[in-house]
């Protein structure tokens, strides 16, 4: 029961991060329509920018902000710079897809060539370990579990109440008859970039305090996470995203506890495999 308990809380944890980057990549792919398959290495990239700042002697918290807003601005330069210009040009979805695996060499070899390629840390406390009957937590744990609860309270108010949310979920339900209706999707799609990118730069950072350690490549697997998560919910479906994140999370971790970490990633897709098999669009998939 203890060694079941300690798996739920690292799930929790890995579930927190998951939903931050989840809900980043399915909102970005509603809203665009483009599988930006560098997401994984734009998080990479923000854990980077928060690694400098934090190397400078500031705290790792300062570096967070810092790689939120680079990560919110180079993911709206991305898009204006690369994958527009295709869209405007008629390519394809897989060739999109192509492209995004371009882009995601690039950044991470780049990142590759300004960082080295040995893991690096940040300098920080994990603060006090709290327990909780079986459950076992870091401060840090807990805080980066409450920075995920408010990111989906957020995500829910944006998509629910503001005019905003209705646009990108007109834009996302049909594009051209969301601009018959008047809505500048142009501006929408920009600024679904510039949010997405600000969760996935907050997603990066905490994915590299939850890991420890880290280097240029880190999160490539942790991307077969997000889109077991993303396609689990159902594509484009936020409240998907975050319920496909809290399974795959809690599924993987307590798996590694049972099993062998080495086959958690493989337990995260028989879990998709078999809600697919059942529900092809996902578990909040419109069927269509």
């Amino acid at each position: 029961m203890t060694i079941f308990l300690s798996a739920i809380g690292f799930g929790l944890v890995t579930a927190s991060v998951l939903a931050i980057a989840s809900v980043g990549f399915t909102l970005q792919f509603g809203v665009t329509d483009v599988l930006n398959l560098a997401f994984g290495a734009i998080m990479i990239a923000g854990a980077f920018v928060a690694y400098v700042v934090n190397q400078a002697g500031l705290s790792v918290w300062v570096g967070l902000v810092a790689a939120v807003i680079v990560c919110s601005l180079g993911s709206v330069v991305l898009n204006s710079g690369v994958y527009t210009p295709f869209q405007r040009r008629g390519t394809s979805p897989i060739t999109m897809v192509i492209v995004s695996l371009g882009i995601t060499l690039i950044i991470e070899f780049g990142v590759q060539a300004l960082a080295g390629g040995t893991a690096v840390s940040y300098k920080m406390s994990q603060g006090p370990t709290l327990h909780a009957g079986g459950l076992i937590l870091s401060v840090v744990q807990i805080v980066v579990i409450a920075l995920s609860l408010v990111v989906m309270i957020g995500v829910h108010g944006l998509l629910r109440y503001s005019r905003l949310g209705k646009a990108m979920r007109a834009t996302a339900a049909n594009k051209s008859l969301a601009r018959n209706c008047g809505i500048r999707t142009d501006r929408v799609i920009t600024v679904t970039w510039a949010l997405t990118g600000a969760l996935c730069g907050l997603a990066g950072v905490v994915f590299a305090m939850d890991s420890g350690s880290f280097d240029a490549t880190a999160t490539d697997l942790f991307l077969v996470l997000i889109l077991a998560a993303v396609f689990l919910g159902g594509p484009g479906q936020a409240y998907g995203a975050m319920l496909g994140a809290v399974i795959i999370g809690v599924a993987t971790e307590v798996s590694a506890a049972y099993i062998t970490a080495d086959y958690k990633y493989v337990v995260a897709f028989v879990a998709l495999l078999i809600v697919l098999g059942v529900r092809p669009t996902g578990l909040l998939g419109a069927r269509t």
